[in-house]
């Protein structure tokens, strides 16, 4: 059975992992990946930003057989607030986010003690941050194979924002040799992590203008057939917030959830608009135009078929604007669990396989909670 649906997917073009950004949320994103890893399914191309650029360069920078072993050992080593868990852990979270802001997170950040000496202080623009992310530089320099990556073996490609430029810049290892500065670069969050400079360039985390980077494979040439799991960890639907607190939450989820819709919604639209142009050219009778001219005509369109499964990483309960910093293993351990069975059930239904409209060559399915939605062309 595993075989099988190994050949069937691999029979769709290349398989391609998106990860969005969002701190602690991205335990759901290890869990999507350990199904797919069960399954006998193994990316072709990793995309990520933020926390998604660590786990895709987890996964990026270590053999097939240790990857699930790397990506366990990170997120063990970045778990914080273990003393505040039990039956009444929800009560205590004030104090596990308090004790986070206060102390840092292990492996990952600790505080800046100049930062804290006043909001004007010069601190140069590659240490202006709250925190300082040395640990997380050790941590990924110990767990992350960056030759590896350098191999071409597996496609892995990082968002950041350009400081000066405020554009969307994807680090891609086709074409620039990604190392640990890339990483820390899509995962500055400023005022908490200061800018990473790169080739004299200053960037921070990805997320601060489009933490959805699945637009890369669309705009990626030549584009080729494709299944696109594009993982989401923050949620665009929700409920009226009653109160500040609530307020706090769903806005954090509109503004990080990325314009998630939108991008996906124009990104269906210019497809199915190649295939119309693909369509038309076959049209176009002998000697009405120049070889030349039709080949420009031809050249904006596109035959192929790209499958995008949105999986959404569900509300918690009693979570509120401070999940992305709950490294707490309970958090870790829920969140994780989510992805994985969501993605099994995913796999189970395997929603490719239904039938869809020629002309419409970007095909999206949205699981949520790993029921499949198969959503109609715009």
């Amino acid at each position: 059975m595993k075989t099988t649906l190994t050949h069937e997917i691999k029979d769709l073009g290349q398989i391609v992992l998106v990860f969005q950004g969002g701190g602690a949320l991205g335990a759901y994103q290890v869990g999507v990946y350990q199904a797919l890893q069960e399954a006998g399914i193994q990316p072709d191309w990793v995309i990520g930003t933020s926390i998604g650029a660590i786990n895709a360069a987890l996964i990026a920078g270590n053999a097939p057989e240790e990857r699930l072993d790397k990506l366990t050992e990170f997120w063990t080593r970045v778990e914080h607030g273990k003393v505040f868990e039990g039956p009444f852990g929800h009560l205590l979270s004030p104090m596990r986010t308090m004790s986070a802001i206060m102390t840092g997170i292990p492996s990952f950040f600790a505080p800046n003690p100049m930062a804290f000496m006043g909001q004007k202080v010069p601190l140069g623009a590659e240490s202006a941050g709250y925190y300082s992310v040395e640990p997380l530089r050790r941590t990924l320099s110990d767990l992350v194979d960056f030759d590896r990556i350098q191999s071409g073996q597996m496609r892995l490609t990082i968002g950041a924002a350009n400081v000066r430029t405020s554009e969307m810049v994807y680090f891609d290892s086709q074409n620039t040799e990604i190392d640990v500065r890339h990483i820390l670069a899509s995962g500055a969050l400023p005022p908490a992590f200061p800018a990473v400079r790169i080739d004299g360039e200053l960037y921070w985390d990805g997320g601060i203008v489009s933490n959805t980077p699945v637009e890369a494979v669309f705009d990626d040439h030549p584009r080729k057939n494709a299944l696109v799991f594009a993982v989401h960890l923050w949620n665009p639907h929700g409920t009226e917030p009653k109160s500040i607190w609530e307020v706090a939450n769903r806005q954090k989820d509109i503004q990080y959830s990325s314009r998630a819709h939108s991008h996906i919604k124009r990104q269906r639209q210019l497809h199915r608009l190649r295939h119309v142009v693909q369509q038309l050219s076959t049209l176009v009778p002998d000697g009405a135009t120049t070889e030349e001219n039709l080949a420009l005509l031809r050249s904006y369109g596109c035959e192929t078929k790209i499958h995008v499964v949105r999986l959404l990483a569900p509300q918690l309960d009693h979570e509120d604007h401070t999940k992305d910093i709950d490294f707490s293993p309970k958090g870790i351990r829920e969140r994780w669990e989510a992805g994985f069975a969501h993605t099994v059930e995913m796999l189970a239904q395997a929603p490719w396989r239904a039938p869809s409209d020629p002309l419409e060559g970007f095909v999206l399915h949205e699981a949520m909670g790993g029921q499949i939605l198969d959503v109609p062309p715009a």
